[in-house]
Formats: structure tokens, sequence, C-alpha cells
């Protein structure tokens, strides 16, 4: 845990969130700034800056995460219609909390270019 990231006290409980799942490594909870009718985050409980980190690291644990965003997606009842997932990595890819996170959105078109 790196004491002053967010992500890492929320994934210890020392912030609570209203988790929508979690397990032993990782939680995904509401975006406190939604960007569509759904917008949840998940994260691993395992501190990584960014996703080339955690690539790096323990590659498995990215294709896990990715099995919870679709499970967490098809418990939204987004996968009927549709979904987006973005990781954004560094200043210039947007990343503005550097634990690695995933953005999960749905319930609404999501246009294209994404900004």
């Amino acid at each position: 845990m790196v004491e002053e990231c967010v992500f890492c006290k929320i994934a210890s409980g020392a912030i609570t969130v209203k988790a929508v799942f979690e397990d032993d490594e990782c939680i995904a909870f509401p975006d406190i700034n939604p960007q569509a009718p759904v917008h949840l985050l998940v994260i691993p409980r395992k501190h990584y800056a960014d996703v080339t980190e955690a690539a790096q690291a323990d590659a498995g644990l990215i294709g896990r995460l990715f099995a919870t965003l679709t499970r967490v997606a098809a418990e939204q009842g987004l996968t009927p219609n549709g979904l987006r997932i973005v990781v954004n990595t560094g200043p210039q890819g947007g990343q503005t909390v550097r634990h690695l996170h995933f953005h999960l959105l749905g319930g609404r078109f999501m246009g294209w270019p994404p900004g």
C-alpha cells in the first residue's frame, strides 16, 4: 500500500465505498464523477502505478481484471447493448490517480472519438 494513494486506502478499507463487487484481488465501485448512467471503477488491491507497470509485474492480473470487468458489466445489465472499458495511463493519457484503475461505462451511446 502506498500511504498517500486514495485507491490504496479504498482497497484496504481505510476509505469506505459502496462496492458492487470485491474479492481478494480487486474491488469495483461507482466513480465519484460519473460520465455515464453506469460508471464504475475497477482497481486491483495491490498498488501498481499504471497498466504498463502492472503488465510487467503480473501480466495475468490484467486478464483477471478484464474477467472481473466483464462479470460486473453483465451484472449491471450492460452486455446486451454495449459498454466501454477505459484505462488511462500517464499524464497525456488523462490518468489523474497513479494507481491502476479501469473505467467501466455504459447505459448510453458512447461516441467516437472519445476525447
